[in-house]
């Protein structure tokens, strides 16, 4: 069955989490200091450099992290933004349609690149078994992204689209490893679907 390259990468977001910034002793560190940091700006009037430090601690934090999937899931058509998708209200598909994924990645490392800026990179590794845990497919660096942005990011998202064609109706597994070029880490996740035949 033929493997399509997934499309093109659309935005990514850094995206301020107010649930991660609950200040304890045991998350003293970049989140704590970046609190501290927004309220005293937040105290003086000052939004913009509240949020910034917000925006700042969190992707210093995320990167003490280990690449992570936040959210995975098929989805009708191509997102149009980072959350901003419509989901598939189950994982079934009809032959010959294609699977899409929306996908977010968090933990992501960051170096700096070109033009003064900063770069994270990415490949994505795919398998595809079928519900007895046969293996059909494999594919190393079936999707390769980078991405470049004037300050670290929090969370990036993406798209993979599979093409399945030829294969037969019943139940499968597609799963993807997201591989951290830079920090040289790996996360996989998995996807059950059904495919029926037209008609």
């Amino acid at each position: 069955m033929p493997l399509k390259y997934p499309g093109p990468i659309r935005s990514f977001t850094a995206a301020a989490l107010g649930a991660w910034l609950v200040a304890s002793t045991a998350s003293a560190g970049p989140l704590l200091d970046a609190a501290i940091e927004a309220e005293r700006l937040a105290a003086q009037n000052d939004a913009r450099g509240a949020f910034e430090a917000m925006r700042s601690g969190l992707a210093a934090f995320s990167q003490t992290l280990p690449p992570t999937v936040p959210r995975a899931l098929f989805v009708s058509d191509v997102p149009k933004a980072y959350r901003a998708y419509a989901a598939k209200a189950e994982p079934v598909f009809m032959t010959g349609e294609k699977l899409i994924t929306y996908v977010e990645v968090t933990g992501l490392k960051w170096k700096p690149a070109p033009d003064n800026q900063r770069q994270s990179h990415f490949t994505v590794d795919l398998e595809l078994t079928n519900d007895e845990g046969k293996t059909l497919a494999l594919q190393k660096e079936f999707g390769n992204f980078t991405f470049t942005s004037h300050s670290d990011a929090v969370e990036v998202y993406t798209h993979l689209t599979l093409d399945v064609a030829g294969a037969k109706p019943g139940g499968y597994v597609l799963r993807y490893t997201i591989n951290d070029v830079i920090a040289e880490r790996s996360t996989p996740f998995e996807l059950p679907f059904t495919l029926k035949a037209k008609g």
